[in-house]
Protein backbone atom coordinates (compact mmCIF):
# COMPACT_ATOMS: atom_id res chain seq x y z
CA UNK A 1 0.00 0.00 0.00
CA UNK A 2 1.55 3.48 -0.72
CA UNK A 3 2.67 5.61 2.32
CA UNK A 4 0.59 8.87 2.57
CA UNK A 5 2.67 12.05 2.85
CA UNK A 6 2.65 12.98 6.46
CA UNK A 7 3.72 14.76 8.30
CA UNK A 8 4.20 17.59 5.43
CA UNK A 9 5.30 20.88 6.00
CA UNK A 10 2.16 23.19 4.81
CA UNK A 11 2.77 24.93 1.19
CA UNK A 12 2.62 28.83 2.15
CA UNK A 13 1.80 32.50 0.83
CA UNK A 14 4.09 35.16 0.08
CA UNK A 15 2.40 38.87 1.02
CA UNK A 16 0.82 40.71 -1.62
CA UNK A 17 -0.63 44.53 -0.91
CA UNK A 18 -3.46 43.89 -2.98
CA UNK A 19 -5.60 41.33 -4.55
CA UNK A 20 -4.36 40.08 -7.98
CA UNK A 21 -5.88 39.86 -11.15
CA UNK A 22 -6.90 36.50 -12.21
CA UNK A 23 -4.25 36.98 -15.50
CA UNK A 24 -1.56 38.37 -13.61
CA UNK A 25 -0.08 34.52 -13.22
CA UNK A 26 0.33 31.88 -15.67
CA UNK A 27 -2.57 29.26 -15.94
CA UNK A 28 -5.03 32.08 -14.08
CA UNK A 29 -5.78 32.26 -10.02
CA UNK A 30 -8.77 31.08 -8.02
CA UNK A 31 -9.27 33.44 -4.65
CA UNK A 32 -10.08 31.77 -0.93
CA UNK A 33 -10.72 33.25 2.28
CA UNK A 34 -7.80 33.38 4.20
CA UNK A 35 -9.03 31.59 7.81
CA UNK A 36 -7.84 33.34 10.92
CA UNK A 37 -6.88 30.26 13.20
CA UNK A 38 -4.14 27.24 13.25
CA UNK A 39 -2.63 25.84 10.18
CA UNK A 40 -3.60 22.00 10.26
CA UNK A 41 -2.90 18.87 7.99
CA UNK A 42 -4.64 16.12 9.15
CA UNK A 43 -4.67 12.05 8.16
CA UNK A 44 -7.02 9.66 8.15
CA UNK A 45 -5.59 6.09 8.14
CA UNK A 46 -6.48 2.51 9.84
CA UNK A 47 -9.23 4.16 11.71
CA UNK A 48 -7.08 6.62 13.48
CA UNK A 49 -6.78 10.61 12.64
CA UNK A 50 -3.69 12.56 13.06
CA UNK A 51 -3.44 16.50 13.24
CA UNK A 52 -0.18 18.60 12.77
CA UNK A 53 0.37 22.17 13.00
CA UNK A 54 2.23 24.31 10.55
CA UNK A 55 5.74 22.50 12.30
CA UNK A 56 4.90 19.15 12.12
CA UNK A 57 3.95 19.86 16.24
CA UNK A 58 1.21 17.50 16.54
CA UNK A 59 -2.04 18.93 17.67
CA UNK A 60 -4.25 15.85 17.77
CA UNK A 61 -4.77 15.22 21.88
CA UNK A 62 -6.09 19.28 21.88
CA UNK A 63 -9.07 19.04 19.59
CA UNK A 64 -11.04 15.33 20.91
CA UNK A 65 -13.79 16.79 19.19
CA UNK A 66 -12.35 17.96 16.05
CA UNK A 67 -10.58 14.15 15.81
CA UNK A 68 -14.41 12.39 16.03
CA UNK A 69 -15.54 14.36 13.56
CA UNK A 70 -12.71 14.40 10.82
CA UNK A 71 -13.45 10.50 11.14
CA UNK A 72 -16.91 10.49 10.54
CA UNK A 73 -16.30 13.18 7.71
CA UNK A 74 -13.28 12.42 5.55
CA UNK A 75 -12.69 9.21 3.69
CA UNK A 76 -11.63 6.18 5.13
CA UNK A 77 -7.38 6.72 3.43
CA UNK A 78 -6.42 10.62 2.63
CA UNK A 79 -4.75 13.51 3.65
CA UNK A 80 -6.14 17.45 3.59
CA UNK A 81 -4.97 20.82 4.58
CA UNK A 82 -6.83 23.44 5.68
CA UNK A 83 -7.45 25.51 9.10
CA UNK A 84 -8.65 24.89 12.47
CA UNK A 85 -10.80 27.43 14.22
CA UNK A 86 -13.28 28.28 16.92
CA UNK A 87 -16.90 30.01 15.98
CA UNK A 88 -18.32 32.26 18.62
CA UNK A 89 -21.76 34.66 18.75
CA UNK A 90 -24.68 33.97 18.23
CA UNK A 91 -26.01 33.48 14.83
CA UNK A 92 -26.57 36.35 12.12
CA UNK A 93 -23.27 37.80 14.59
CA UNK A 94 -20.87 34.68 14.69
CA UNK A 95 -17.25 35.59 14.17
CA UNK A 96 -13.73 33.78 14.92
CA UNK A 97 -12.34 33.82 17.86
CA UNK A 98 -9.12 33.64 18.21
CA UNK A 99 -8.58 33.60 22.08
CA UNK A 100 -11.11 30.87 22.36
CA UNK A 101 -8.82 29.10 20.03
CA UNK A 102 -5.72 30.19 21.54
CA UNK A 103 -6.40 28.23 24.94
CA UNK A 104 -7.00 24.61 23.43
CA UNK A 105 -3.49 24.00 23.72
CA UNK A 106 -3.39 23.52 27.26
CA UNK A 107 -0.87 20.52 29.36
CA UNK A 108 -3.72 19.39 31.38
CA UNK A 109 -6.01 16.78 29.69
CA UNK A 110 -9.04 17.66 32.04
CA UNK A 111 -9.20 21.28 30.91
CA UNK A 112 -8.23 19.54 26.93
CA UNK A 113 -11.82 17.86 27.79
CA UNK A 114 -13.49 20.79 29.00
CA UNK A 115 -12.92 23.30 26.60
CA UNK A 116 -13.36 20.73 23.89
CA UNK A 117 -17.09 21.21 25.11
CA UNK A 118 -17.24 24.81 26.00
CA UNK A 119 -15.08 26.22 22.79
CA UNK A 120 -15.58 23.11 20.14
CA UNK A 121 -13.50 23.57 16.96
CA UNK A 122 -13.97 23.69 13.40
CA UNK A 123 -12.10 22.50 10.44
CA UNK A 124 -12.17 24.20 7.16
CA UNK A 125 -10.47 21.72 4.51
CA UNK A 126 -8.86 23.67 1.84
CA UNK A 127 -6.56 21.43 -0.45
CA UNK A 128 -6.37 17.43 -0.57
CA UNK A 129 -3.06 15.76 -0.72
CA UNK A 130 -3.76 11.83 -0.39
CA UNK A 131 -6.76 9.95 -1.34
CA UNK A 132 -7.08 6.86 -1.26
CA UNK A 133 -3.87 5.14 -3.13
CA UNK A 134 -3.18 8.17 -4.71
CA UNK A 135 -0.64 10.75 -3.54
CA UNK A 136 -1.70 14.09 -5.23
CA UNK A 137 1.04 16.59 -4.42
CA UNK A 138 2.42 16.72 -7.37
CA UNK A 139 -0.90 17.44 -9.60
CA UNK A 140 -2.38 21.10 -10.59
CA UNK A 141 -4.13 22.85 -7.80
CA UNK A 142 -7.47 22.48 -9.88
CA UNK A 143 -7.24 18.79 -10.48
CA UNK A 144 -6.66 18.48 -6.57
CA UNK A 145 -9.37 21.31 -5.48
CA UNK A 146 -11.84 19.20 -7.77
CA UNK A 147 -11.20 16.14 -6.19
CA UNK A 148 -11.38 18.07 -2.57
CA UNK A 149 -14.95 18.86 -3.87
CA UNK A 150 -16.01 15.47 -4.51
CA UNK A 151 -15.14 14.47 -1.06
CA UNK A 152 -16.67 17.40 0.57
CA UNK A 153 -19.92 17.24 -0.65
CA UNK A 154 -20.73 15.10 2.72
CA UNK A 155 -19.15 16.96 4.81
CA UNK A 156 -21.66 18.14 7.75
CA UNK A 157 -20.69 20.94 10.65
CA UNK A 158 -18.16 21.14 11.76
CA UNK A 159 -16.03 19.75 8.96
CA UNK A 160 -16.69 21.89 6.77
CA UNK A 161 -15.22 23.11 2.72
CA UNK A 162 -13.70 26.73 1.75
CA UNK A 163 -15.55 28.49 -0.73
CA UNK A 164 -13.40 29.49 -3.92
CA UNK A 165 -14.15 31.90 -6.60
CA UNK A 166 -12.65 32.91 -9.83
CA UNK A 167 -14.15 36.06 -9.91
CA UNK A 168 -11.67 38.89 -8.71
CA UNK A 169 -14.06 41.36 -7.77
CA UNK A 170 -15.69 39.10 -5.43
CA UNK A 171 -12.32 38.14 -4.50
CA UNK A 172 -12.05 41.77 -3.26
CA UNK A 173 -15.34 42.57 -1.94
CA UNK A 174 -14.69 39.27 0.55
CA UNK A 175 -11.21 41.57 1.45
CA UNK A 176 -13.43 44.07 3.07
CA UNK A 177 -16.77 42.34 4.08
CA UNK A 178 -15.45 39.39 5.56
CA UNK A 179 -12.96 41.18 8.03
CA UNK A 180 -16.14 41.56 10.05
CA UNK A 181 -16.65 37.93 10.61
CA UNK A 182 -12.71 37.78 11.93
CA UNK A 183 -11.07 36.53 9.02
CA UNK A 184 -7.50 37.65 7.78
CA UNK A 185 -7.59 38.71 4.24
CA UNK A 186 -7.76 36.22 0.72
CA UNK A 187 -5.64 33.77 -0.63
CA UNK A 188 -5.02 33.61 -3.98
CA UNK A 189 -3.73 30.39 -5.46
CA UNK A 190 -1.92 29.56 -9.11
CA UNK A 191 -4.50 27.07 -10.60
CA UNK A 192 -1.75 25.02 -12.12
CA UNK A 193 0.22 25.20 -8.92
CA UNK A 194 1.76 21.77 -7.60
CA UNK A 195 1.82 21.13 -3.80
CA UNK A 196 5.36 22.23 -2.63
CA UNK A 197 5.71 21.71 1.18
CA UNK A 198 7.27 24.87 2.56
CA UNK A 199 7.34 27.13 -0.25
CA UNK A 200 5.26 30.22 -0.59
CA UNK A 201 3.90 29.64 -4.12
CA UNK A 202 0.06 31.59 -3.03
CA UNK A 203 -0.66 34.83 -2.62
CA UNK A 204 -2.31 36.54 0.29
CA UNK A 205 -3.54 39.50 1.20
CA UNK A 206 -4.14 40.59 4.66
CA UNK A 207 -5.62 43.86 6.41
CA UNK A 208 -2.30 44.80 8.02
CA UNK A 209 1.37 43.89 8.01
CA UNK A 210 1.94 41.37 10.32
CA UNK A 211 4.84 39.08 11.40
CA UNK A 212 5.62 35.76 13.69
CA UNK A 213 8.61 36.56 15.24
CA UNK A 214 10.59 35.12 18.61
CA UNK A 215 11.34 36.11 21.82
CA UNK A 216 15.12 35.99 21.94
CA UNK A 217 15.34 38.05 25.22
CA UNK A 218 14.04 40.67 27.47
CA UNK A 219 15.01 44.12 29.28
CA UNK A 220 14.17 44.80 32.47
CA UNK A 221 11.94 48.05 33.24
CA UNK A 222 13.46 51.38 34.27
CA UNK A 223 11.91 51.19 37.53
CA UNK A 224 14.04 47.71 38.11
CA UNK A 225 10.76 45.42 37.89
CA UNK A 226 9.16 43.43 35.35
CA UNK A 227 9.65 43.26 31.43
CA UNK A 228 10.42 46.62 29.67
CA UNK A 229 10.92 45.40 26.46
CA UNK A 230 10.86 41.90 24.72
CA UNK A 231 13.34 41.50 22.10
CA UNK A 232 12.50 39.56 19.16
CA UNK A 233 14.25 37.72 16.46
CA UNK A 234 13.84 35.78 13.27
CA UNK A 235 15.83 33.59 10.99
CA UNK A 236 17.60 34.45 8.29
CA UNK A 237 18.84 32.12 5.20
CA UNK A 238 21.28 30.50 6.88
CA UNK A 239 19.81 29.84 10.23
CA UNK A 240 21.00 32.79 12.66
CA UNK A 241 18.54 33.99 14.73
CA UNK A 242 18.97 37.94 14.07
CA UNK A 243 17.19 40.46 16.23
CA UNK A 244 15.33 42.81 14.44
CA UNK A 245 13.21 45.43 17.12
CA UNK A 246 11.04 44.72 20.26
CA UNK A 247 7.90 45.63 21.57
CA UNK A 248 7.91 47.71 24.68
CA UNK A 249 4.07 49.09 25.43
CA UNK A 250 2.74 46.69 28.65
CA UNK A 251 1.12 47.58 31.29
CA UNK A 252 3.04 47.59 34.84
CA UNK A 253 0.64 44.39 35.64
CA UNK A 254 1.82 42.58 32.87
CA UNK A 255 5.26 43.57 32.88
CA UNK A 256 4.91 41.60 36.35
CA UNK A 257 3.17 38.93 34.83
CA UNK A 258 5.53 38.29 31.93
CA UNK A 259 8.56 37.82 33.86
CA UNK A 260 6.81 35.08 35.93
CA UNK A 261 5.81 33.78 32.39
CA UNK A 262 9.01 33.70 30.97
CA UNK A 263 11.13 32.27 33.48
CA UNK A 264 11.07 28.88 32.43
CA UNK A 265 12.78 29.82 29.51
CA UNK A 266 15.58 31.94 31.00
CA UNK A 267 19.04 31.01 29.75
CA UNK A 268 21.45 29.74 33.04
CA UNK A 269 24.92 29.02 32.69
CA UNK A 270 26.10 26.05 34.25
CA UNK A 271 26.29 28.27 37.89
CA UNK A 272 22.61 28.57 37.46
CA UNK A 273 23.48 32.30 36.98
CA UNK A 274 21.04 34.43 34.48
CA UNK A 275 23.01 34.52 30.77
CA UNK A 276 22.50 38.09 29.86
CA UNK A 277 23.68 39.61 26.05
CA UNK A 278 23.75 43.21 24.65
CA UNK A 279 21.63 44.75 22.08
CA UNK A 280 23.92 47.23 19.51
CA UNK A 281 24.93 50.76 21.31
CA UNK A 282 23.22 53.66 20.40
CA UNK A 283 23.16 57.30 21.36
CA UNK A 284 19.80 56.84 23.12
CA UNK A 285 20.09 53.80 24.89
CA UNK A 286 21.55 54.03 28.38
CA UNK A 287 21.85 49.89 29.08
CA UNK A 288 21.75 47.81 26.46
CA UNK A 289 21.53 44.75 27.94
CA UNK A 290 19.00 42.13 27.69
CA UNK A 291 18.25 39.10 29.91
CA UNK A 292 18.58 35.69 27.31
CA UNK A 293 15.65 33.32 26.46
CA UNK A 294 15.13 29.57 24.98
CA UNK A 295 14.16 30.73 21.37
CA UNK A 296 11.12 28.98 21.88
CA UNK A 297 8.28 31.28 21.92
CA UNK A 298 6.56 33.05 19.10
CA UNK A 299 4.75 36.10 19.05
CA UNK A 300 2.74 38.37 16.38
CA UNK A 301 3.42 41.38 15.93
CA UNK A 302 1.89 44.39 13.60
CA UNK A 303 4.66 47.02 11.76
CA UNK A 304 4.52 49.57 9.15
CA UNK A 305 7.77 48.99 7.53
CA UNK A 306 11.40 47.58 7.70
CA UNK A 307 14.71 49.28 8.26
CA UNK A 308 17.03 47.00 6.25
CA UNK A 309 16.94 44.01 8.23
CA UNK A 310 14.77 45.38 11.47
CA UNK A 311 11.84 46.78 11.97
CA UNK A 312 11.74 50.79 11.75
CA UNK A 313 9.71 51.61 14.82
CA UNK A 314 8.65 49.67 17.69
CA UNK A 315 6.28 47.07 16.71
CA UNK A 316 2.83 46.44 18.47
CA UNK A 317 1.91 43.27 20.33
CA UNK A 318 -0.93 41.54 18.11
CA UNK A 319 -1.20 38.16 20.15
CA UNK A 320 1.36 34.46 21.20
CA UNK A 321 1.32 31.82 18.67
CA UNK A 322 1.20 28.79 20.37
CA UNK A 323 1.01 26.62 17.39
CA UNK A 324 4.36 28.07 15.86
CA UNK A 325 7.59 26.89 16.19
CA UNK A 326 10.43 29.42 16.27
CA UNK A 327 12.11 27.99 13.34
CA UNK A 328 9.37 28.74 10.35
CA UNK A 329 9.94 32.80 11.75
CA UNK A 330 12.12 33.81 9.01
CA UNK A 331 12.51 37.41 6.86
CA UNK A 332 10.82 35.62 3.94
CA UNK A 333 6.86 35.97 5.19
CA UNK A 334 7.99 39.71 5.46
CA UNK A 335 5.42 42.06 3.20
CA UNK A 336 8.17 44.29 1.49
CA UNK A 337 7.09 47.32 -0.41
CA UNK A 338 8.70 46.46 -4.16
CA UNK A 339 11.47 49.14 -5.49
CA UNK A 340 10.34 52.09 -6.98
CA UNK A 341 13.01 54.75 -8.03
CA UNK A 342 12.18 58.18 -5.82
CA UNK A 343 13.27 60.35 -8.76
CA UNK A 344 9.90 59.24 -9.71
CA UNK A 345 8.36 60.46 -6.91
CA UNK A 346 10.29 63.64 -6.92
CA UNK A 347 9.52 64.50 -10.94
Amino acid sequence: MTPLPFPVQPMLAKAVTAVPAPDSVPGGLVYEPKWDGFRAVVRIEDGACEIGSRGSKPLTRYFPELVEALLQNLPERCVLDGEIVVRRGEPGAERLDWDALSQRIHPAESRIRALAGQTPASFIAFDLLALDEHDLLGLPFAQRREALEGIGVGFDAPVHLSQVTDDVELARRWLVEFEGAGLDGVMAKPLTAVYEPGKRRMLKVKHHRSADTVVLGYRVHRSGEGVGSLLLGLYDDAGQLRNVGGISAFSDARRRELVEELEVDVLRDDDGEVVHGETERNRFAKDVSYVGLRPRRVVEVRYDQMEGDRFRHTVQFERWRPDREASSCTFDQLDLPAAYDLSEVLR
